[in-house]
């Protein structure tokens, strides 16, 4: 099974390109769970058709004990089950807590040996991989770590930041750090700027995904790329490199 988390900097990117991997991979006949890490809870929008979904921690707010993983998921695009976390009441409360009962009950509830995937994807908030956000890391949830960036340089800065704080979990058995995924923003000599940043740090650019309006024009529709038109050019780098990563796992 693959079990990876998408980290980054607030606003790189990692909900579309967490959602346009889990699209790609049930494109590619794959069983896909995502479950968006984030009080946002807007990490699976483009797969249900701009239908937001209500997060794990809503019903724990109401004290509702949900009784099965149909109550707190909706299927999406593909069959892809998707789950929100949510988080506490904005300004009081821990989210990272909120990540951690979410995954309590999704235990309870036998979530994985209930659905069986094949995939599941870790949408998580920010650069943040302390407490609770560094569940699904720690916790042996995730096996795979891919950190998404741009050139720029608060996007490298928070890259370098999570490739030290898993670098710092390894001698502990959790996840590692699979490599980059550049995700452009057409800043002068960006490859250049990420070749180097992973280089430094011996790491790999796993994928390459070029700036498209097509992503934005998709998502204002609720969907993406990969649901709205598998042949464009930024589809194809996103299939392309599902396929590498089950490639590399079998």
């Amino acid at each position: 099974m693959l079990k990876i988390a998408i980290y980054g900097k607030g606003g790189i990117g990692k909900s579309t390109m967490t959602s346009h991997l889990s699209a790609a991979f049930a494109t590619l006949g794959k069983r896909v769970i995502q479950i968006g890490c984030d009080p946002k809870a807007d990490s699976t929008i483009s797969l249900l058709h701009g239908e937001p979904l209500k997060p794990v921690m809503e019903y724990l707010r109401e004290d509702q004990e949900p009784q099965s993983i149909e109550e707190i998921s909706k299927v999406g695009f593909g069959n892809i089950l998707c789950i929100e976390t949510g988080g506490p009441t904005p300004g009081l409360g821990c989210a990272g807590r909120g990540i951690i009962a979410t995954f309590n009950l999704l235990e309870d509830l036998d979530l994985f040996e209930e659905y069986q995937p094949d995939v599941v994807m870790y949408d998580v908030l920010g650069d943040v991989v302390c407490g609770g956000f560094a569940a699904p890391i720690r916790e042996g949830y995730a096996k795979d770590v891919i950190i998404v960036t741009s050139g720029e340089k608060m996007a490298l800065y928070a890259a370098n930041n999570i490739q030290s704080a898993v670098k710092n979990f390894a001698d502990r058995g959790y996840a590692q750090v699979k490599g980059i995924l550049l995700n452009h923003r057409n800043v002068e000599n960006e490859t250049e700027k990420v070749e180097a940043f992973a280089k430094e740090h011996d790491l790999k650019i796993i994928g390459d995904i070029p700036r498209s309006n097509d992503i934005n024009r998709y998502e204002e529709m609720g969907m993406t790329t990969i649901e709205g038109d598998i042949n464009l050019e930024v589809s194809q780098k996103f299939l392309e490199l599902a396929k590498k990563l089950l490639e590399d796992e079998s």
